[in-house]
């Protein structure tokens, strides 16, 4: 039975502007308040687990750049904070697409990541890939220089989207350690607060990068995590999905029956070699009670950014990886070519736990059976950026 006194609110970021939705426990009628920075791109929007009406939402636009929003009353009114991202001492340079040195530059903020236990204290991951901490709510940043000024940071490259700092999660087992994933740079894991760093990569492979099996350069788009088990990582992955027992110290596929194709890719030799490529996507999420329980949103390929055969379909994982089912009852099943970008998915902790993705289409999908069945919240909004979502008693 649905929890009558519990609430959800969905905070959905899209191209054109900010949308909250929230419902009661029953999940069954939907209150859309939006759009909020109408015209504006919301990369992120996310809720202080310590207050939830705390949010921050990071505003973006090629015209008039980035600003951060906070509102202090769960969305009802907002007032922009400071915007000053700065790197610490002489950025220096990475690497271009075409491998040639260039500088580093800030360009925006991608992802939101507010502390489990401060509501003024909160974390930015941004582009080019750099994190950020404010300890005063956003009036101020500083940057954690020792992830970008780590030995590897002078090779790190964007990848088609650009460099960015994409995921932060923090372990609420351990305050000092932290995870991030850049793209295209790979995984990365703290354990003094963000001082120092060490790639977590080994296992990875990527076949579009002269040694597949490289310390970084490893085209991470989402690591996901079950708050009990903070060792335990999920990552989907530029091609498969993988798993890691040991906090990212070694990775494994777990893509198993996921839909896939064979991909070529040349050789510096001449030849060409095949790969048997499968569960491309973005988006990677766990239920908020089974630990082993995953969710992810395969697209076609890197190339064609929609669902094999026009047909939207979630699939679920009850045992960690490898064996997949898709859950599509209430999904469209044909002609549908939209894409779920990588902050579009979020759980719920109610008791039957809620599942919830957004679409390029302007779609906000919801399920209150962990994904046995789907329903659209909304379905013509601006295209979907991001999908977060607070539990409310």
């Amino acid at each position: 039975m649905a929890d009558k006194t519990s609430g959800v609110r969905v905070l959905v970021g899209t191209r054109k502007g900010a949308f909250i939705l929230a419902s009661d426990g029953k999940r069954e009628k939907w209150d859309v308040s939006g759009p909020h920075f109408a015209g504006w791109e919301m990369y992120h929007i996310k809720g202080s687990p310590a207050d939830p009406n705390r949010l921050y939402a990071s505003q973006s636009s090629g015209w008039f750049g980035q600003l951060i929003q906070r509102s202090n009353d769960g969305g009802k009114t907002w007032e922009p904070v400071d915007n000053k991202f700065v790197y610490d001492g002489v950025p220096g340079t990475h690497q271009w697409y075409d491998g040639k040195p260039h500088p580093w530059e800030f360009k925006r903020v991608w992802h939101l990541e507010p502390s489990l236990n401060d509501p003024d204290t909160v974390y930015a991951g941004v582009e080019d890939a750099a994190i950020f901490r404010s300890t005063d709510a956003g009036k101020s940043w500083q940057e954690l220089a020792g992830l970008r000024c780590h030995s590897s940071g002078n090779r790190w490259q964007p990848g088609a989207g650009g460099m960015c700092l994409h995921t932060i999660l923090l372990d609420p087992s351990s305050p000092g350690r932290m995870y991030v994933a850049i793209s295209a740079a790979g995984a990365f894991r703290t354990q003094d607060s963000g001082q120092t760093w060490k790639p977590i990569n080994q296992g990875l492979r990527s076949i579009y990068i002269p040694d597949p099996n490289a310390e970084i350069g490893h085209c991470v788009h989402r690591i996901a995590m079950h708050r009990s088990r903070p060792n335990v990582l999920f990552m989907q992955k530029h091609w498969d999905v993988m798993r890691s027992d040991d906090g990212g110290d070694l990775w494994h596929d777990v893509s198993g029956n996921l839909p896939g194709e064979a991909v070529s890719h040349p050789q510096e030799d001449g030849t060409t070699k095949n790969f048997d490529a499968k569960g491309f996507g973005f988006v990677i999420d766990v239920h908020a009670h089974e630990p082993e329980t995953i969710y992810v949103v395969p697209i076609k390929s890197d190339s064609q950014h929609f669902p094999p055969e026009g047909k939207l379909r979630v699939f679920r994982s009850r045992t960690g990886g490898n064996e997949w089912e898709p859950l599509t009852k209430g999904l469209p099943q044909r002609d549908c070519y939209v894409n779920v970008l990588r902050d579009a998915m979020a759980v719920d902790s109610l008791d039957k736990c809620g599942v919830y993705f957004g679409t390029t289409g302007g779609q906000v999908y919801a399920s209150a059976d962990a994904g046995d069945s789907w329903a659209p919240i909304v379905r013509d909004l601006p295209a979907v950026l991001s999908v977060e979502v607070q539990t409310l008693s």
